[in-house]
């Protein structure tokens, strides 16, 4: 039994699938739709596989060019979560303790709410002074702005 050139660009369509599914880019999924084009066009007409190749290359880059960035737009999602942000947003305004150091131009480390997290400050602080955490100051929201609290007398 020999399988017909149409099933078998099925076939290589569907092993470009699985290669998709296994491995981050979102390209192969482009190739897996120009085989399945191809499988298509040969179940409908009899053509050579010289052409067979060229439909091939062709449509699939003509898709990978034209739909791919649209294609990770709808399909990337956000980058960022929601929860983590305001986690993040619950140490601001707490007082945390300077673990490492911090000078103005290095960062220190605090530890606040039982975590440890890098810190920057206008001044220097000792390590083990307390610390008030005004805003977050990194995108990755590993790293917090903080001023020393002044003790009272």
């Amino acid at each position: 039994m020999t399988l017909s050139t149409s099933l078998i660009w099925f076939f290589v369509g569907v092993a470009f699938l699985i290669a998709e599914l296994t491995l981050p880019g979102f390209i192969l999924i482009f190739f897996t739709a120009g085989c399945w084009i191809v499988a298509i066009i040969v179940w409908q007409l009899d053509i050579d596989l010289t052409n067979q190749i060229v439909i091939f290359i062709v449509s699939s880059l003509i898709l990978l060019f034209t739909l791919r960035k649209y294609s990770m737009r709808v399909f990337k999602g956000q980058t960022r979560d929601i929860i983590d942000d305001k986690y993040a947003d619950s140490k601001i305004g707490k007082t945390a303790t300077v673990t490492k150091k911090i000078f103005p131009t290095v960062p220190g480390e605090i530890k606040v709410m039982g975590s440890f997290w890098r810190a920057i400050a206008d001044e220097e602080i000792e390590e083990g002074q307390p610390a008030l955490i005004e805003s977050q100051e990194s995108e990755d929201g590993l790293t917090f702005k903080v001023k020393l609290v002044k003790e009272e007398k």
